[in-house]
Formats: structure tokens, sequence, C-alpha cells
């Protein structure tokens, strides 16, 4: 998701070997990738035959004849390319059929269809429910952040590939996901349950904001979930329309990433102009820069976690390597490589790795992730808000 001068895609957890499940949508699965920049803000489709990856190379003729022998066959040719994928050790690498590709282009547009949970596997296999959308299908049924996702339509998922369990949640194989059901098996405090739910075309709000106190040097809480379209400039907004003496304390906890073009805008709210990171595109260096005429005088502190992805990744290293924000909490999950799109015979996409992206300091984030100036677990908003007392922005 870097974008140059254009929109740039971060594509989430690959399909195969993800950390993070984010079962709310397709942005799950593929929002936390970096997809190169699209000059119809769409996407670009690669006219070259090999695209080179960090692991190696995958050759696009050989993922087209993948393609056409299982058709040929009667077989899916989007599971074919998934396994050229996959054998090619390009960590970050998915295909996706066209439906898939759609929804996921939509969810980056702020709409989804699913059940509104996100949720995380543990080392130990457990998949943990960390988000439950406001109002959506999950909400209303009482399934809370922290429960235990144990099964889907009665299969256990502990251990199931992401992709397939992804698509068991999204109802991927229907003709019409949207209003069908699916049964969550869950477990809390030693009571398991079933709840059906109905899966339902949800629209997500990336950005609320809301004020830590009420006098008027009050510091401003600013969450931001995903970069989706609109959220940067949601971002500014809010820091231009926050009193003048009044801290921001900017959450980025749980972001799975999304536009990159967009944490570039949100970057402009804090920097006057100047580098926000490097990426390379075949060993090509590109640069992406803010714009100028942000607020660069207001204490800033970034809340972070194991669970800050990609975008929200590079937004995090500008700020802290141009000395513009205080970083707290754990170290980031560390996604920041690059893919670019490339269609397939029979419309399905390819998301292959290019390059990685470094941080104005030159730091790579590929498998490191970011560590925060001040560690901190579960009270990191509470340290948010004391280290920003401390710089003279309010609490």
């Amino acid at each position: 998701m870097l974008g140059l001068t254009h929109l740039l895609k971060p594509r989430g957890v690959c399909r195969g070997a993800a950390l993070t499940l984010v079962f709310a949508s397709v942005l799950a699965t593929a929002a936390a990738t970096g997809s190169l920049p699209r000059e119809d803000g769409k996407g670009t489709e690669i006219d070259a035959h090999a695209v080179s990856s960090a692991a190696g190379s995958v050759d696009r003729e050989e993922i087209a004849d993948a393609v056409a022998d299982a058709e040929a066959d009667g077989k899916s040719g989007t599971d074919a390319a998934q396994e050229v994928v996959s054998r090619s050790g390009d960590r970050w690498g998915a295909v996706y059929d066209e439906r898939e590709y759609e929804d996921f282009e939509q969810a980056l547009d702020g709409s989804y269809t699913g059940v509104g949970v996100s949720a995380r596997r543990s080392a130990r296999g457990e998949v943990t429910v960390t988000g439950v959308e406001p109002g959506g299908p999950a909400d209303l049924a009482g399934v809370r952040r922290g429960d235990l996702l144990l099964t889907l339509d009665g299969r256990p998922v502990r251990k199931r590939p992401v992709a397939e369990v992804v698509a068991l949640l999204r109802g991927d194989r229907l003709k019409t996901p949207e209003g069908s059901s699916v049964d969550l098996g869950l477990s809390r405090g030693g009571r398991s349950w079933t709840t059906t739910l109905r899966r339902a075309r949800l629209s997500t709000e990336p950005v609320s904001v809301r004020r830590l106190g009420q006098d008027s040097s009050s510091a401003v809480l600013i969450k931001v979930t995903a970069f989706t379209k609109g959220a940067g400039g949601e971002v500014r907004d809010a820091v231009r329309e926050a009193p003048g003496d009044a801290g921001i304390l900017l959450d980025l906890r749980a972001n799975t990433g999304g536009l990159v073009s967009e944490a570039v805008t949100a970057s402009s709210a804090f920097l006057d102009g100047g580098l926000v990171a490097t990426y390379d595109v075949h060993g090509e260096q590109r640069a992406l820069y803010a714009e100028s005429g942000g607020d660069t005088g207001r204490p800033v502190v970034v809340l972070v976690d194991g669970g800050t992805m990609s975008a929200a990744e590079l937004l995090t290293g500008a700020l802290q390597d141009r000395g513009r924000a205080v970083t707290v909490g754990t170290r980031t999950f560390g996604k920041g490589s690059v893919q670019m799109p490339s269609k397939l015979p029979g419309g399905s996409v390819a998301e292959l790795t290019v390059g990685q992206y470094r941080t104005p300091a030159g730091r790579s984030v590929e498998g490191s992730g970011i560590t925060p100036d001040v560690g901190a677990g579960p009270e990191a908003q509470q340290r948010g808000e004391t280290v920003l007392s401390g710089l003279g922005g309010g609490s």
C-alpha cells in the first residue's frame, strides 16, 4: 500500500500462513499488504512475465499455465494458482478469484459482507475474538472481545488453514453470501455455546474521535482501525479541528492496514511535507512524501501493538523517525513488503511481492516491526495519556 502519487494498497494477511485473522471481511485476509499505485485508482495490471519476490521469483506464465491446466481438468484455477504462489516461498503472495477481489476492493472502500468479527490466532493455535463491529450480527448475538472461536459450521478451526477459515466465515462458496447463515462455536470463561449468525453487508467507520477530558486543553483521542478510503482525510480533519493547545493520542492498535495513500494523507496532518517512506520495485527506489502544511507543534503520542500492520506501521515509522511523535505500546506486526496485482486467465488476480518499504531513517519493517519508544501492554492508553501530559498536551 505504498502509493506515491496514486493509490497503494497494503493487502493483509496472506491466505496461506497468516498470523492474524480478520473475519470481518476480505480486508482481513488482504488488508495488510502493500500493492503498488494504480493509475486509474483501481489497479495496475502487470505486463511483465516474471515478478520477483524476497523469497525468489514467480513466473507469471507458470501461474497462467497452472490455471489453464486446472480448468481444463474441471478443477479450480484459483486454487492451482495459489499452489504455485505458495511453492514460491512468497510469504505474502496470494491469489483471489474474481468475486473475492471485488469484495476486497469494496472492503477498501469501507464496506464488506460478513458478521462483524475480527480475531487472531495465538501461538498455541487458539483463535480469539479481538474485535466486534458495533451493531453487526456478531455484536447483536452477544459475541464479545476475548471469546474463543472453536468451530465454524461445526468444523473445528484450530488446525484449519487461514484461507479456509476465512472462506467459511464469509461464505465464499455461496452465490449470495449476504443473508446466508453461519454457525459459530464459541467459548468464554469455561462455558461453550453455538450461535447462528446471518451474514450482512456492513459499513465500517474506521476513524473515531473523542476528547479525553472536559476542559479546553484536554487531549484528543483519534482511533483508526483501518486505512480505508477517506480515513486519512478524517484524521487530518480531526487534527485541524482539535483545540490549539490539545495533544493528540493517535491509536493505531489492531489497525490491519489498508490504503497506503490514506496513511500518507494521515501523516500530512502532523508533518510539514518531507519523506514518509521509501520502497523498491524490482530494485528501483521510490519515495512517498507528506503534503506541506501539517500541524508540527502539537504533542502527539501513537499507540501501537502486535496488531498494528502495514500502512499503520508505515505511518508509525514516519512519525517516530521524524521525531514527530512518541510511540507507546508493544512491537508492531512487521508487514513491510509491497505487493503488485497481476490479472490471470479467467479473471482471478495474483498479488505477488515485488519489494519492501523502509522508514525515513532507512529501517526495514518486514519481519521486525517497529519497537515503541515506551513499552506498555494493556495499560497502553493510560501510559500514553501520561506521556502526552508530560509533553504538555493535556490529559
